[in-house]
């Protein structure tokens, strides 16, 4: 395989420079879908698995691009992916879907003016009750909903031609709700279809399982399946479960929590060895519709000033770093069908 030079990421806070190499454990004939395109896996450079850049909560009902200036959200935004693509980040993976603030338009002017690889998303946000979801949801077929979002990867989203890298789905606890089962029913099919992962906004680890469940029923391997916000589960016995099922735990409220914490579940998947099913990301940044100039915006900077380095002081090598920032999320976001067979092994 190729090898591309090693990426340097330091800082002055650190004992000692990281060396990533964005080439280790990934095949060159794999790719991830960005808002410009394919890329694949060797060019992705340090991924950021889960951020947001606007975010509108008035509700599916009354959302609306209307409701906001284009260009200040952008002017607020850009010194903040630009301070992450200064730090060393290449790929930033944009989690806020459709009816809560998605905004294509917006991504590609950020996309063009950081120099970052944008990845967006289909699906809908089904979690508080359904207050983001449009009315449709109620009255068509599970079947009917995925062929919105297949229709996304395949035309492009709202007549842009761009294509979505995932599906974005959420619930909220367990048991779930009728309409989000028809919305991971939907995610199913439009995976099956389109090979896209599906990231579910879940948090606790007994939500996360039924889902698996469910998308097992429907021939999707949990390979395929992104537990968002896993964090929130504080039983890491439970962690270890959906773990040894082959889905992603994502640790992603780094720019919101205790550093410390991070650690211990980064140790605790280092020692019972699912170090390498794991994502970290921030859940950063958030313009607010509704706040004046979108209210206080949080950078992408936790993970490279705090996080890495109580890593390294910590025994992580830089080569689980690297897995951590490129190979993880690479993998887990590369277009590939996974199939659930009953010898539970990935099918391609």
């Amino acid at each position: 395989m190729h090898r591309r030079k090693f990426l340097t990421y330091s800082s002055t806070l650190l004992l000692t420079p990281i060396f990533l190499d964005s080439n280790n454990f990934l095949p060159d004939s794999d790719f991830i879908q960005t808002i410009e395109g394919k890329l694949e896996l060797s060019k992705t450079g340090l991924i950021l698995s889960h951020e947001h850049v606007l975010v509108d909560f008035i509700g599916a009902e009354k959302f609306s691009s209307s409701r906001y200036d284009q260009n200040e959200a952008f002017a607020k935004i850009i010194p903040f992916l630009m301070e992450a693509k200064r730090i060393g980040y290449s790929t930033f993976v944009e989690c806020t879907p459709q009816y809560l603030g998605r905004d294509i338009a917006l991504l590609m002017r950020l996309a063009k003016a950081s120099g970052l690889n944008i990845v967006t998303n289909t699906g809908l946000y089904g979690s508080q009750n359904g207050k983001f979801l449009p009315s449709y949801v109620y009255t068509e077929t599970s079947r009917e909903i995925a062929d919105r979002w297949i229709k996304e990867w395949k035309n492009g989203i709202e007549g842009t031609g761009i294509k979505p890298g995932f599906i974005k789905i959420s619930v909220d606890k367990s048991p779930i709700k009728d309409f989000q089962r028809k919305l991971i029913e939907a995610a199913a099919i439009a995976h099956l279809a389109t090979g896209l992962s599906i990231a579910s906004h879940t948090g606790e680890a007994p939500a996360a399982l039924e889902q698996i469940e469910i998308l097992r029923t429907k021939g999707v391997h949990p390979s395929a399946f992104i537990w968002v916000h896993a964090q929130s589960e504080k039983n890491t016995d439970l962690h270890l479960q959906l773990a040894n099922q082959w889905a992603w735990p994502s640790y992603d409220g780094i720019g919101w929590g205790n550093p410390e914490e991070y650690l211990r579940l980064l140790l605790f998947a280092k020692e019972n060895k699912f170090l390498n099913q794991v994502l970290i990301s921030h859940d950063a940044g958030w313009y607010r519709v509704g706040e004046s100039n979108g209210g206080e915006y949080k950078g992408y900077t936790t993970i490279h000033n705090m996080l890495l380095p109580l890593l390294q002081n910590n025994g992580f090598t830089n080569e689980e770093i690297s897995k951590l920032l490129v190979t993880n999320p690479g993998n887990a976001f590369q277009i590939k069908k996974r199939f659930f067979k009953p010898d539970n092994k990935v099918i391609v």
